[in-house]
């Protein structure tokens, strides 16, 4: 094992102009420390980079491959969500330079994979799971494979890694939940009961999500205010939701809906906490609520999205979707 230049702990900075002007095909073969920079979010983040992490290892899907360690290199970049109260220089109030080599270190010894796609998958991810992380560049190459380096990088964010549970069985699995966006002819529809007890029967979690109620919004003039007013207006929507039926409980935490998942537990968003709380938040205006639904459904590593009513689904979604018509 071997190490190159040092970590790197760096704030980022939005007036350097020169990163946006950078052409695809030179951010493609750039250090992930610049395609970090060129497509970070508005809200300033703190990063930290290992550069040029050398380590053995036996991977690679073919037969020569096999019972033969290779050469590894490591780039990793982690952005953090910013320190707003004293350090303390204490080391337990930031992610450690350690988390990074440990997670490497861990996933090696876990198990031999044939894809460095799946190796890079499992340090992103591995890396999201300590609070501090909130997306994760990973590249590695293999050194040993020919004239020059052959290698893969991936770019994952804290909100996209699935929530975790643990079976009967004592395995941990993934859990992927099905997000309903419900339109309010759907809501007021008579067979509301019916289509709660197909999304149940499916055998995934369910997040259901809604839209604006009918009848005049409140209007401040302010994008800002108008946002949360619109959210708030939402809010009021999930909750006639769950006056229908029972089974419908509203929620607005990250946590609540985690639990709810864990435990096989209907839910409806109430979006405010989670939207304004987001340094990567929903892009769309509030007043969108397919798109918001849709963002929701990325954040949570959804199966599918289903739009329940007339309907349309937005343009460029990561995950799949299904519409079902009143």
């Amino acid at each position: 094992m071997g190490f190159g230049p040092p970590f790197f702990y760096a704030r980022h900075d939005r007036t350097n102009p020169e990163a946006r002007m950078s052409s695809d095909i030179s951010l493609a073969f750039s250090h992930p420390e610049a395609r970090a920079e060129a497509s970070a979010p508005a809200d300033p983040r703190d990063r930290i980079s290992l550069r040029d992490h050398i380590v053995e290892a036996d991977i690679g899907a073919f037969q020569q491959e096999r019972g033969h360690t290779q050469r590894l290199q490591f780039n990793v970049v982690v952005e953090v969500r910013p320190v707003t109260e004293p350090l303390e220089d204490d080391v337990d109030r930031i992610l450690s330079y350690d988390r990074i080599t440990e997670a490497i270190a861990a996933e090696l010894a876990e198990e031999r994979v044939n894809l460095l796609e799946t190796l890079a998958a499992k340090v992103a991810e591995r890396i999201l799971a300590a609070p501090q992380a909130m997306r994760v560049f990973v590249r590695i190459e293999k050194l040993d494979r020919g004239p020059g380096a052959l290698g893969v990088e991936i770019v994952r964010s804290r909100a996209s890694v699935p929530v975790k549970n643990v079976d009967a069985s004592g395995k941990e699995e993934s859990l992927h939940p099905v997000v309903a966006y419900l339109s309010n002819a759907a809501i007021d529809a008579p067979d509301l009961s019916a289509r709660l007890d197909a999304l149940q029967g499916a055998g995934h979690p369910v997040i259901l999500a809604v839209g604006l109620p009918d009848g005049a919004i409140p209007e401040s003039g302010q994008n800002p205010t108008q946002r949360r007013i619109d959210l708030l207006a939402i809010e009021q929507n999930a909750w006639r939701l769950a006056a229908r039926d029972n089974r419908c409980v509203v929620v607005a935490t990250r946590t609540e809906i985690d639990w709810a998942m864990r435990n096989g537990q209907m839910v409806v968003w109430a979006p405010s906490k989670i939207v304004l709380d987001a340094t990567d938040g929903p892009k769309s205006p509030a007043r969108n609520a397919v798109a918001l639904a849709l963002w929701l459904a990325e954040q949570m590593a959804a199966t599918r999205l289903e739009l329940h009513g007339d309907v349309s689904a937005p343009a460029g979604s990561r995950v799949p979707i299904e519409t079902h018509p009143l």
